[in-house]
């Protein structure tokens, strides 16, 4: 990793230290918008066709209903989905709305309900691994929100399999298909439907720069599907002090960066912390890691910051506003009341983010490449729309009707004026009111 002073640096090199790699999604758009047509003009076959080409993988049928699927887990990663999911279940079950009920004046009653949204992707990246954590992620608010119709796409394995994991997982939230597809091709499918995929209204799910890329250009096509959010490479800044553990520390650092070769990991180190402790601890962890060359390589993209005092540390993370934010420093509680701008925050010392990640219960599909500024991370409001509804008494009409006649008036919307004008005349003949 390399290592900066925050003193030493101008506000020039701080905002450089703060961007992101660029993502040259000029050229990535270009090589993903024949394969999103060929979906919508081809449907399961330039699926299969592009599954053959991008993966080696010759699939016979490209869903499968997970109802009547059979699957065999070990008892403990049983056990171990299990106790996931029904954390994340109760954190996310907490999230339901309440409906809204305002008189705003006597007579005028607005109220606002939360509905599903009713057809949901969710897409789970395959690559290195099977991620069975982000289908519980995905799948559970979808699940609680009451969405009538839950598909997976996940790519499948060299025999054109899906994991049992995963199928399991598909089983417990009620998915209707589980496509084994992955890619732009897959997010495709599920955006415009094809003869075994169902379309959805909305797509989920982190993924490489195609993935990304379908998603973007696909929510502004005649598609008419939404997404979760735009995502980067996943990323981790780690705030420490001179009470934290080096070996912690390193650990939290590796963990993120095992992710991939593109895994963003920046140190944040106030002058009493023993960086070099950490830095040799990461170099002795790593040795040990079976993924060590991913770790490697993001570890080389990487840096640390030495910073005067933690004050000065949540300063940079809020301009920097990392994906995962972890506070191992004294009184980390009342630091981390200053968060402004991150996706999920690990507080303390026994706050590693693999909880988060795989089974405290917070959602781990979160906003990366700074977009923590804007964007929450998934919650059960992702799955659902707001619906606002009125009702107008007679007293309430009578009451308001003048107002709206004259803001119509000075719009120019004669039409708009009349609806409200028409009924005031018709209930001052009948039974004027009198305010």
């Amino acid at each position: 990793m390399k290592n900066y002073i925050l003193k030493k640096l101008s506000e020039a090199e701080i905002d450089s230290l703060c961007k992101r790699p660029k993502m040259d999604f000029g050229a990535v758009f270009s090589q993903v918008q024949p394969i999103l047509d060929d979906v919508e003009s081809g449907g399961d076959d330039a699926i299969k066709s592009y599954t053959q080409k991008f993966d080696g993988i010759t699939l016979e049928g490209l869903t499968i209903n997970p109802a009547e699927t059979s699957v065999e887990l070990n008892p403990n990663v049983q056990a171990a989905i299990d106790q996931a999911m029904q954390n994340i279940y109760l954190f996310h079950q907490q999230q339901m709305p309440i409906d809204l009920e305002v008189e705003t004046m006597p007579g005028v009653i607005c109220k606002r309900t939360a509905k599903p949204i009713e057809r949901v992707g969710l897409y789970i990246p395959g690559g290195t691994a099977p991620l069975p954590s982000t289908t519980m992620m995905l799948g559970i608010p979808a699940l609680i929100a009451g969405c009538s119709t839950i598909v997976i796409a996940t790519p499948p394995d060299e025999n054109g399999n899906v994991p049992d994991s995963i199928v399991y997982i598909a089983q417990k939230i009620g998915a209707e298909k589980i496509v084994k597809a992955g890619g732009a091709q897959a997010i495709a499918g599920m955006a415009f439907g094809t003869e075994t995929i169902p379309k959805v209204d909305k797509i989920f799910g982190p993924g490489n720069q195609y993935v990304t890329a379908a998603k973007m250009i696909l929510q502004n096509s005649d598609a008419m599907v939404s997404i979760d959010m735009p995502a980067g490479p996943s990323e981790v800044l780690v705030i420490a002090d001179e009470t934290a553990d080096p070996a912690f520390i390193a650990s939290d650092l590796l963990s993120q960066a095992e992710h991939g070769s593109d895994s963003q990991v920046v140190l944040v180190v106030t002058e009493s912390a023993d960086l070099a402790a950490i830095e040799q601890q990461v170099q002795v962890q790593l040795e040990q890691l079976p993924r060590q060359e991913f770790a490697s390589n993001a570890l080389g993209k990487s840096f640390s910051l030495v910073v005067k005092n933690r004050d000065e540390a949540m300063e940079f993370s809020n301009r920097y506003a990392p994906e995962h934010l972890i506070i191992n420093t004294q009184s980390a509680d009342e630091l981390a009341e200053k968060v402004v701008n991150a996706g999920s925050v690990f507080i303390g010392p026994w706050t590693p983010e693999s909880m988060g990640d795989y089974a405290s219960g917070t959602n781990h599909t979160l906003p990366t490449y700074g977009y923590a500024k804007m964007y929450s991370g998934v919650s059960l409001q992702s799955f659902q729309k707001f619906i606002t509804l009125q009702t107008l008494t007679e007293e309430g009409l009578q009451r308001l009707g003048p107002a709206v006649e004259t803001l119509a008036e000075v719009e120019g919307l004669q039409a708009h004026k009349n609806a409200v004008t028409l009924r005031l005349h018709k209930l001052k003949k009948s039974k004027p009111y009198n305010s």
